[in-house]
């Protein structure tokens, strides 16, 4: 009887279970609504941060959080897999008036839309394809800009550090260090010749299977950056480390898997739904649904 061979690598997750958010500050609610909600034809979460100091946008299982001030900027850019692409140019198409004056534009560029931000953050837009599995509404990747020669030493920071899947790719793209971060998700770490703006604190969220043993690991190379609660602790240097010499900041609220917003269910529109073209029980956004 033939055996089959499978290679098993491919199926690693490892302690990075899922990326849930990037944290930005704006200044502008309307101004947010108008591009996140309108324009890109995502969520306003209903239930959490409903005011005017935060505003939380869901992306299927992933989510932006926005708290209200003076503007940060991801040094780098957002993937995001839309569900209804082809109508994403005409969404965006109807807002650029009323966000003229601000960073705002878009662009149909190869096999993507690339829209910014009012404040200049940039979104990369893909349909659902194979590239992605069987999301078809999320987050599967950021992307950030980082100094030539240090992707190999962050890849290795992510092993070590957090347990995580990490590799270094060298192609036509350049050379980038890719982590593992959930099923289909990574933080890509792409080295640049281009100057790297300072980091203004913005922020991503992870959920890691093993929560004591890289706070410890951490806490012993002086890491941690904030004690938050029982299940949450944040950092912020990748550091190299053989030297300590610091390759990259950006701030990671690290959570357990115990924290009760873990893999809390997001509610998610159908934006297409018009009033003059109602359709009842087509106000949800269904995987698969045309």
């Amino acid at each position: 009887m033939a055996t089959k061979t499978f290679d098993r690598t491919t199926q690693d997750v490892g302690n990075i279970v899922a990326l849930e958010h990037v944290n930005v500050k704006i200044p502008d609610q309307q101004l947010a609504t108008l591009f996140y909600v309108v324009g890109l034809g995502l969520t306003r979460d209903p239930y959490l941060m409903p005011h005017l100091d935060n505003m939380w946008i869901n992306v299927g299982q992933q989510q932006f959080h926005m708290p209200t001030g003076k503007p940060e900027v991801l040094r780098g850019h957002v993937g995001l897999v839309i569900q209804d692409f082809d109508a994403l140019p005409a969404r965006l198409a109807e807002v650029k008036p009323r966000l003229t004056g601000t960073k705002f534009d878009y662009a149909e560029e190869d096999k993507h839309i690339r829209a910014v931000s009012p404040w200049g953050n940039v979104i990369r837009c893909y349909p659902p394809g194979p590239a992605f599995g069987d999301m078809t509404l999320g987050m599967p990747y950021v992307e950030f800009t980082v100094e030539p020669g240090a992707a190999d030493g962050i890849a290795r920071f992510y092993r070590t550090a957090l347990g995580a899947v990490a590799t270094v790719v060298r192609n036509g793209g350049g050379t980038a260090a890719r982590v593992t971060v959930g099923p289909r998700q990574e933080l890509v770490f792409r080295e640049t010749t281009e100057p790297i703006p300072p980091y203004d604190g913005h922020h991503v969220q992870i959920y890691i299977a093993s929560f004591s043993g890289p706070h410890r690991w951490l806490e012993e190379h002086g890491l941690v950056s904030e004690e938050s609660n029982w299940y949450q602790y944040r950092f912020k240097d990748i550091v190299d480390l053989d030297t300590g010499r610091v390759l990259f900041t950006i701030e990671h609220e690290v959570r357990s898997l115990l924290s009760p917003l873990y893999m809390r269910p997001l509610v998610n529109r159908n934006p297409a739904q018009r009033q003059p073209t109602y359709q009842r029980g087509r106000d949800p956004f269904i995987p698969g649904m045309a």
